[in-house]
This record gives structure tokens, sequence and C-alpha cells, in this order.
């Protein structure tokens, strides 16, 4: 059996990492980011029209960027050549470029879907553009010509679980226009941004944001990047911290007014249980709405939005998951209103998810919809200060009454670029007296090349607990962190969160715990001749100790060995201890719990994913071991197949077995989705999920289709079904028919 980790051994081994990490180098530490002078790109005098060719004469009075390779190489000789031109009016940025390709016939054109990459060539440009180096958007597209838009917050930080996690948003959208040509020499691209939809900000009339441009060709798993960033952290070229300047003069992002009405029916059929009980009837009804949102720009860099009778009908459904722990699930946010500037809000506290504010909390409720009657959210920056306020009323809906939600931030940059203090507080007040009031402090301060010291504070006031505490309803921590990929990494921590510090907005998945955590690393790229790119094993020490008596409730013990390949494709193996102390037993599908008690547990894991350039790829993950006192195996296949640049198939088959001999009990899971993705044009597509989930026991459908007349501007179509797989386990009989809905929804944007 494991032994748990002492506080002091933890101390003792933090303070000889802190001691001899000077000594340490790896190869890339002698690179550095050629950024000390900012790109000016030059200012047109002339217009430009946005086709895709790269002919009119603005374009050949500016010299192209000198991109080199980022990888699989760094600073190798690029396979293809690239001309990639910058430049910006009194209203718009713009990007021009030759791609040149020696076989146009293998250039990646997979989607036509906006915002979808499928393992496409691509040409992309992301904008630092508060010069905050946090945060981030992302413009990229392929030779379809499709528009993709990111935001990226946390100067990309805490990715976990895929390539992208929650510290880059692709549900946040904004007006831009792209045109693209595919030629015999290859493929060229135009892009048009307007400053109206890039908050920045204005010092003597420079304006400087972060930047870099990058090119992509997909079948080589070769990225192309200017200016010359170094691969020394995951997607460096689109690390806030290490992006490029780039500077303008004299530009004005104006006070445009966008409002967005929108005209919204369909029909809706829901079981519902009769008022005895005996069985369920199906009750059908047609459903109508009307609302809106306005937009504006009250500065350059401050950002006001109304809504009025908030609608999301048009967001894609939720993803099955299978619970294996005794925790709640998380659910990423999908609905747009909470996409602008997400980052100002970030507040992560414990654990993978946790979060002082999780916008989920408000206008859903285990996962059913709840009216909003409307609010307002206010973001940007004014000097060195974040800013963001959000304040929403939903309506009384599933036994719940109105609730008003805010949240309100400030942080501001302290010392350097990369580091700030800041606040937030959140509120939650109902109609029926019941409130919850949160405040928190925060500060990421950069004390070295790569070190950050990490401060936070958080405490809860609740109308259901009157006996406030200073210890029961507090969290605290601090961590010391090196961070690369390349070369030597830790991060070292302390979290403490009381029993009663359940903020009313945000996620916590367990209170009243003690965490101390340590993870090490030690990343280096592979010889010029190995078919691995990189490698990085990583060890990691994490415990969660009960803050009544200090006992063990949670020991992880995990060891990783990261392996990066030059064709594009990424191994994981892993091997892990834990140990679980339960106080109470854990129930799991088909009547299967586990019994009071301590456990330890070991297993194995596999993870790989494919080189996204492949037109059919395969990415998998395999886990085998113990479970508590049983075994569990898990299984999980994702194919994805291009067939052509108007169709993308992909599916998620995962399997889990689980067994507790000694007590003869098993469960079995099986999670199956098939996804769709059918391309017309770039302006008209449909998305098709099907999901089935037997812990369930519900097959689930979510089909919509779109037509984007231009941004701001569409039509969507929305089918949702659900059907019950095993109706006899329930009395009285569930229905095969859970519920159906169909919906049309228009939306048209004025600008003025």
């Amino acid at each position: 059996m494991p032994q748990p980790v002492k506080w002091r051994a933890l101390l003792r081994v933090a303070i000889v990492v802190c001691a001899v990490f000077p000594l340490m180098s790896a190869r890339s530490q002698s690179q550095s980011v050629e950024t000390d002078s900012p790109f000016r790109p030059t200012r047109l005098t002339g217009p430009i029209e946005i086709d895709g060719f790269i002919n009119d004469s603005a374009w050949e009075e500016i010299d192209p960027l000198p991109l080199v390779m980022y990888e699989p190489i760094f600073r190798g000789a690029p396979s293809e050549r690239t001309d990639i031109r910058i430049a910006y009016d009194d209203q718009y940025l713009y990007l021009g470029g030759n791609l040149y390709d020696s076989n146009p016939d293998g250039i990646r054109a997979n989607s036509m879907y906006r915002d979808l990459y499928s393992g496409d060539d691509t040409v992309s440009l992301i904008l630092d553009t508060f010069n905050d180096r946090q945060n981030g958007l992302w413009f990229f597209t392929n030779p379809n010509g499709i528009r993709a838009d990111m935001a990226i917050s946390n100067d990309l930080e805490g990715i976990v679980g895929s390539p992208f996690g929650t510290v880059i948003n692709s549900s946040w959208n904004t007006f831009w226009d792209v045109a693209t040509q595919l030629t015999d020499m290859g493929w060229s691209v135009e892009m048009r941004i307007p400053f109206t939809s890039l908050g920045f900000q204005s010092e003597d009339g420079v304006v400087e944001m972060g930047f870099s441009v990058t090119r992509q060709i997909a079948r080589k798993n070769e990225t192309q990047v200017f200016p010359a960033i170094p691969p020394n952290w995951n997607m460096s070229f689109a690390k806030p911290s290490q992006l490029g300047r780039i500077q303008l003069r004299d530009v004005r992002a104006g006070r445009p007014l966008y409002i967005t009405p929108y005209v919204s029916g369909g029909g809706a059929t829901e079981a519902n249980l009769l008022e005895d009980e005996s069985e369920y009837e199906h009750k059908s009804n047609l459903t109508g709405d009307i609302g809106g949102d306005v937009k504006y720009n009250i500065t350059n860099n401050l950002t006001l939005d109304l809504t009025v009778n908030t609608d999301f009908a048009q967001a894609e459904a939720d993803d099955e998951q299978v619970n294996l722990t005794r925790f709640s699930l998380f659910f990423p946010e999908k609905r747009r209103f909470f996409q602008e500037r997400a980052g100002i809000f970030d507040f992560r506290t414990a654990g993978r998810f946790d979060r002082l504010f999780n916008t989920r909390q408000i206008g859903l409720y285990e996962g059913e919809t709840v009216p909003i009657y409307g609010g307002a959210r206010l973001v940007g920056r004014v000097g060195s200060w974040d800013v963001g306020a959000i304040n929403m009323q939903t309506a009384a809906a599933h036994g719940n009454p109105s609730e008003n939600f805010g949240v309100y931030r400030l942080r501001k940059q302290v010392f350097n670029p990369n580091s700030y203090v800041g606040s937030m507080v959140t509120t939650r007040i109902a109609t029926d007296g019941y409130w919850n009031v949160v405040y928190g402090l925060d500060s990421q301060l950069k004390v070295g090349s790569r070190e950050y010291l990490e401060f936070k504070w958080a405490q809860v006031f609740d109308e259901a607990v009157p006996d406030i505490t200073l210890r029961d309803n507090s969290y605290a921590r601090a961590r010391i962190e090196r961070r690369t990929e390349i070369g030597f990494a830790y991060s070292l921590s302390s979290t403490w969160g009381g029993p009663n510090f359940e903020p009313g907005m945000g996620f916590v998945s367990r209170t009243g715990f003690i965490q101390p955590f340590l993870t090490l690393s030690y990343g280096w790229f592979a010889s010029e001749a190995s078919k691995i790119l990189s490698m990085r094993p990583r060890v990691l020490l994490a415990q969660f100790r009960r803050d009544s008596d200090g006992s063990l409730e949670t020991s992880a013990y995990w060891f990783s060995w990261f392996l990066s390949m030059k064709s594009g494709a990424y191994h994981t193996f892993e091997v892990q201890a834990r140990t679980e102390d339960l106080l109470e037993a854990v129930e799991f599908p088909e009547d299967t719990e586990v019994p009071i008690g301590k456990y330890s547990f070991y297993n194995l894991g596999w993870e790989y994913m494919a080189h996204s350039g492949r037109l059919f790829r395969v990415d998998g993950s395999a886990t085998v071991g113990s479970f508590y006192d049983g075994t569990n195996i898990e299984i999980q296949a994702e194919p994805t197949w291009n067939l052509s640049r108007h169709l993308e198939l992909g599916a998620t088959y995962q399997f889990n077995r689980v067994r507790f001999p000694d007590r003869g009990q098993a469960f079995f899971v099986h999670v199956a989705r098939i996804r769709t993705q059918i391309g017309f044009s770039t302006q008209a597509s449909i998305n098709a999920f099907l999901q089935y989930n037997t812990a369930s026991d519900v097959v689930s459908a979510n089909v919509r289709f779109r037509y984007n007349f231009r941004e701001g501007n569409d039509l969507w179509i929305v089918y949702n079904e659900g059907r019950n797989t095993d109706r006899l386990s329930n009395d009285p009989e569930l229905p095969f028919l859970d519920g159906r809905r169909v919906l049309l929804k228009y939306t048209y944007t004025f600008i003025r």
C-alpha cells in the first residue's frame, strides 16, 4: 500500500527543486523570441478588394514576412515557399498571402464549417489586442475560405484533457472577412479584420499588440511562424506572453452600435407524469419568441452588451459523459453571449475545473433551460486595469425562484507584463430571500524568466449558513512554478478549502480539504534524425487531506511519459497509484456501490492522438487496472473520416467494464457518439449529433442547420429528440419518446 506523502517531505523536495533548477538547462533555453523591435506594417494608401487574389497594386509594395519553420524542426528549412504580407488602413487590419505548394493536389481543405478545424492547411493571425500578455484572439482560415476565430485566455496555461481544454474558447465569434483561391501554384488568402472587432488601447496615437502569423501544411505536419517563436511551450506561437509586437499608428475602433433582434418559433412534445403517477402522457405545444442583443463600443477598449429575453436554442448539445468519480461532472460553456473576453472572469480554485465563476450557473438547472429575462455585460481594459461585469436576471422555473446573478472583476497589471493583482465579487440573489455572495483576491507574479508565484484567497457568505466563521467558509492557495515544456519545469502548491466554501455561481468539486501538490517534468528535443520530435517525462504527487482532522482522503501518485512525433502524432504512457478513504458509500450504475472503507488501487494507461492532417485518423486511449476493491477496463476510440471538403464523419466509442468480484457486483457502460458535419458551402451547413449512453439509458439527437447570410445574419433550424432505451426499469413504464423539439430562429444585425 502506498504511504501518504507528508507535508515536510514535499517541502524538502520543493527546496531542492528551487535550489537546483538554475543549474539545469535545455537546448532551447538559449533560444529567444526575436521581438525586441515591434513590427510596423505598411499603412495603405489605396483600396484592397477582398477576393483571395493577391493582385492589388498595394500588395506589391509590401515586403513578405520572413517566416521560419516552427515544427517539426525549429529553424529548419521550410519545405514550401510562403509569402504573407500585413497592412492596415484607418478601418481594417489586412493579411494577404500566397501559399506556394509543390504538390497542389496534396493541399488539405477538409472543412467548410464555421470554426471547425479538421486537419486542414491553414493560415492564422494571432493578436493580443490589449497587449496584456494573458489574452488573445486567434483568426484562421483554410483553402475553402472558412472563418474560424477563437479567444485565448490565461496565457494558454492549464490546457488539460484535450489539445484545447478550457483556455481556448472556440465558441467566440466576431465580424471579419476572408477570401481564398486555389491555384496551380498552391493557394492564396486575404483577410480583413475591422478594428471595431478588436478592443485595444492607444497611447499618443500608437497602438501596440501582441502578434504572430502561422502557416500550417497539414500533410507534412509542418508549421511556419513569424516571428521566430521557439516551441518551448504547447502552441508557443499562440501563447500571448511569447508573441511578437505589432505597432499601428492613428487607428480608432470607432463606436459602432450592433443591434441584433431575433424571432423564433417551433413546436415541442414532452412526456409528463400524470398527477396520480399512474403513467406518462405526451403533451405538444407551439412556441414563439422574440428578443435581441445590443453591442456598443463605449471606447476603443470597453464593450457593453445588453440582452433581452436571451435565447440559446441554437447552442450545441452537451457531450454525454461517464462519471466514475464521486464528484459532479463539469460541462464547458457553449453559449455565445458568455464568450467575449471570457478570460477576464477566469478565477480558478482547486481541482481540474473548479472556479469561482461558472457561467453555466446562469440560465441552466440540472441540464434544463431556465428563461433569462435579460442582462448586461461590460468588458475591456482601462490603462493597466482589466474590467469585467455581468448582471443577469432569470425567471422562476423548475421549482426555483427568479434569481439575479452578478459578477464583477478587476485585474491590474503590476511590475511586468506577466504579473497582476485582481479581485472578483459574485452575487446570487433570489426573490424568495436566499442570497450567496463571494469575494476573491488573486495575484500572479512573474519573478524570473519562467518562474511564477501565485496567491489566491476567497470567502463565501451564504444566507443558509448564518454562523459564518473565517475558517469554514474560505479558500486559499499559494503556488510557485516554472513554466516550460522544454527543459526543467515544476509546480508546487498548497490549497485549502473550508467545509462551507460553496460559491453560489461557481463550480466546486469538494470542500473541507487541504491539498499539497507537486509536479516535476523535464522535456527535450530528440535528434534531427529521430522520428520523435520531443519527449517529456512527468511526476505528479497530490493529496487531499480533511480539514477537520488532517486525515488522508485522497492521494494520487502519477508518472507519465509524453512523446511528440515528427509525423504529428502524440503518445502518452502513464502509471497511477491512488488511495481513497471513503466515509460514505459511492454509488455507480446498475445498483453497484463501493462501501465505506480505505482503498488503494493502481492502473496503467496509454493515449494516442493521430496526426490531424490524415484524411482518416483514429485517436484512442486505454486504461486497465484495479478500481477500489475491484477492476476497471476503459477503452475509447475516436475515428474521424474526411470524405470530402463537404462531408466529415466522426464517432466516439467509450467502454467501461467495472467488476467487484468479492461482492459479486459489476456494471458495463457504453457511450457512443456519431457526429456528421455537412458543409454545402461556407455559408450553409448541417451538424448532426447522435448520442447513446447506457448509464442513463437515453438516445439523443441534436441536428442543426445554419445558413449564414453574413456575420450576424443567420437562419437556424434545430431539431432535438430524446428516446428512453430501458423503459421497463421504471414504475410506471417510461415512454419511448422522452421529448422532441423543433425550432426555427432568424437573427439579423443592424450596424449603426
